[in-house]
């Protein structure tokens, strides 16, 4: 069980009011927030051993790339890599997305197939188009149905043998869904296709073991996770990473540079070219460190308990539409009320302090499948409470009564 009072008091933005209401942070699935142990852990670095990492020989440097590399190991226990180099730093989950798409082109051909989901984000989407309209080979889409499932039966038949890699996230960032995707992995090999999971999502909520999954790739961005900005990981399988080619060009992934020929770095540098946010690769450690200090299970236990109940209330409002209601889920409420647009809700409830997304949250597919232009977006984290969505409830009856 987890002390609210106590998780709460780790976190110092949500002691504030906003518009002369106690805040109410309802927007963890954009980015989550900070606690202290993460704050104090940027200022440590800069105060304490700013420097180049891996190329240094003075002391600075050399702790420098002590912490990068102590962290780059905690993440590798945390998601149960076999190596330590099968995890790369990256800026998030769209520079994870982005190497391996780009780095694949070598491995797909005109008539061959890539395939995502209906319910990606246009962050795993587009890499994958662009890779399509490069190489001549065809975006295949696994569809959903109302619920905000994918319909597994008509992934299966759209595999084949020119599946070449199938790309989906472990929860959708719209619908809250938690797909498969251990049964979408295992079919997808059965075929000989690589399988890149989007897990920004999933990171903040449940334990990942990326050798369980038997993933090929796994993307997750460190900012959602309370970790900084501008941090993240892929994590690729050792025989992958090294038949891919370099994603970009530079100082650190290189053995051996002369005007006739270049030779690149073992893994992990040979995906990590130039100066690497230090200070973020570090930092996601100690955000690592955190939540397991938490637990994972207690964070996702309390989470559905959030869900549940923030499910109930909402559903007590007349004309209230929950967009997305999986069977199995995490703590993302979508919802349109009437026909009120979400913008407006959003607008209003923020006057009361209340921070939610409205719009189409970078899954424009979605909602054309809704035919709705967005929905208002709660998503919970483990330091909310069911008071603060009591309170969500009466400031959507409220705007409700001044726009309906």
């Amino acid at each position: 069980m987890l002390d609210i009072k106590a998780v709460r008091a780790d976190f110092p933005i949500l002691n504030q009011t906003v518009n002369g209401k106690p805040l109410v942070y309802f927007d963890n699935a954009a980015t989550s927030q900070k606690p202290q142990v993460v704050i104090d852990a940027i200022s440590r670095y800069y105060e304490q051993i700013n420097s180049n990492i891996h190329r240094g020989v003075h002391a600075l440097s050399q702790l420098a790339t002590d912490a990068y590399e102590i962290s780059r190991q905690k993440i590798q226990k945390h998601i149960n890599a076999k190596h330590s180099y099968e995890v790369l730093f990256t800026t998030g989950t769209t520079h994870g997305i982005n190497l391996v798409a780009n780095s694949f082109v070598a491995f797909v051909k005109a008539g061959d197939e890539v395939m995502v989901s209906a319910m990606e984000h246009h962050s795993n989407i587009v890499p994958w188009q662009m890779l399509c309209e490069r190489a001549g080979a065809k975006l295949v889409v696994i569809p959903m149905n109302e619920r905000g499932e994918l319909i597994i039966e008509e992934f299966e038949k759209l595999l084949t043998e020119k599946t070449k890699i199938v790309a989906v996230n472990h929860i959708s960032n719209s619908l809250g869904t938690i797909n498969p995707v251990k049964h979408i992995i295992d079919n997808a090999h059965a075929v000989g296709a690589a399988v890149l999971i989007d897990g920004a999502q999933a990171a903040p909520h449940l334990k990942i073991d990326v050798q369980a999954l038997d993933c090929d790739f796994y993307a997750f961005s460190g900012h959602k996770a309370c970790g900084p900005t501008g941090s993240g990981i892929l994590y690729g399988k050792e025989e992958w990473l090294n038949k891919l080619p370099p994603y970009q060009g530079g100082g650190e992934m290189i053995k051996e540079v002369s005007f006739e020929k270049t030779t690149y770095a073992d893994l992990p540098h040979k995906f990590e070219a130039g100066t690497p946010n230090i200070e973020g690769g570090i930092v996601l450690g100690t955000a690592i460190d955190y939540l397991n200090t938490i637990g994972l299970d207690n964070i996702a236990a309390y989470e559905h308990e959030l869900l549940v109940y923030g499910t109930q209330k909402l559903l007590e409002i007349d004309g209230l539409k929950i967009i997305g209601t999986a069977e199995n889920k995490t703590s993302v409420i979508s919802f349109n009320v009437g026909n009120i647009h979400p913008y407006d809700i959003g607008a209003i409830v923020d006057k009361m302090g209340i921070a939610v997304r409205t719009g189409h949250h970078c899954t424009q597919p979605v909602m054309d499948f809704f035919k709705i232009p967005g929905t208002v977006r709660a998503s919970f984290a483990f330091y909310n409470t069911k008071e603060e969505i009591d309170a969500l409830a009466e400031a959507v009856k409220k705007a409700q009564r001044m726009l309906g």
